[in-house]
């Protein structure tokens, strides 16, 4: 559906009544939420709460169990995409994807940029690149700060210099809405802050974050909205100042937690 101006209104994600089982045991079970473009969220839970499985349900790597006549699964409105299609309206930033691009025998970072084109771990041979996707590449990394690694092989890369590059695959078809998953993993505190304030610069630019994470310290300040999950299950989904209680966060968690702030950042210790 599109507003009076062209743009479309449908949710970005809706899941409804989701239910994903790996090794015959569900992993997420009777998930229903919808999240709206333009409204910065975060997915938070402990390990195993089914956090990475929602993001391989959105990227079409899992399916959920299918029902007679339901849709559990929409993206932008629509049940079917297309993988190249998808990348223009929803960039992704994941483990898997960077491990991928890593395997990528001499990629350099522009390269790696360009292969989000073809939705691909490299360039493909038979595909022409055009100069609009250099320039469109070199912008995106420009973007997200690495505009200095374009010529640099991937694998040469600290970890916090690569996760840059991915953002910036990302960013390259220009898409409304970055979709990430545990994207610090890896990242030492200086470099997880510098991560963030790029999160946080894109989401004040107008680009629509989800941010999938077991750290409450990650939850960017624009955040609107925050979704808790425990046991693929929603346990908590409200304004972040409702979500992020010592009292909620102890329920997640099962241990007695304090949460505090520091500056416009939440913060979790021990009760």
């Amino acid at each position: 559906m599109l507003d009076d101006h062209g743009h479309d209104t449908a949710p970005l994600i809706e899941l409804d009544r989701a239910t994903v089982c790996r090794g015959g045991e569900p992993v997420l079970t009777d998930v229903s939420l919808r999240i709206e473009q333009g409204r910065h969220t975060a997915i938070l839970g402990p390990n195993g709460c089914g956090k990475s499985t929602f993001v391989k349900v959105i990227t079409r790597e899992l399916y959920p169990l299918a029902r007679a006549g339901e849709t559990p699964v929409r993206v932008l409105g629509s049940a079917r995409w297309d993988v190249c299609e998808l990348r223009a309206h929803l960039g992704l930033v994941t483990p898997d994807l960077e491990r991928d691009l890593l395997l990528a025998p001499g990629l350099a970072a522009e390269d790696a940029v360009v292969s989000g084109y073809f939705a691909s771990q490299r360039l493909p041979p038979h595909r022409e690149v055009s100069a609009e996707m250099r320039v469109c590449a070199r912008n995106a990394l420009r973007d997200a700060g690495a505009a200095h690694l374009k010529d640099r092989p991937l694998a040469t890369l600290s970890t916090g210099e690569a996760r840059r590059v991915l953002i910036a695959r990302a960013l390259v078809h220009r898409p409304g809405a970055l979709l990430l998953d545990e994207p610090t993993t890896g990242l030492d505190v200086v470099r997880r802050q510098r991560f963030l304030d790029t999160l946080r610069d894109l989401a004040r630019g107008g680009t629509t974050i989800v941010l999938v994470t077991h750290h409450i310290e990650e939850v960017l300040p624009e955040t609107e909205r925050v979704i808790l999950l425990k046991n693929g299950r929603v346990f908590a989904d409200d304004a972040p100042e409702r979500a992020l209680t010592s009292e909620r966060m102890s329920a997640l968690y099962e241990t007695p937690l304090a949460v505090g702030r520091v500056g416009a950042f939440y913060t979790l210790g021990f009760a």
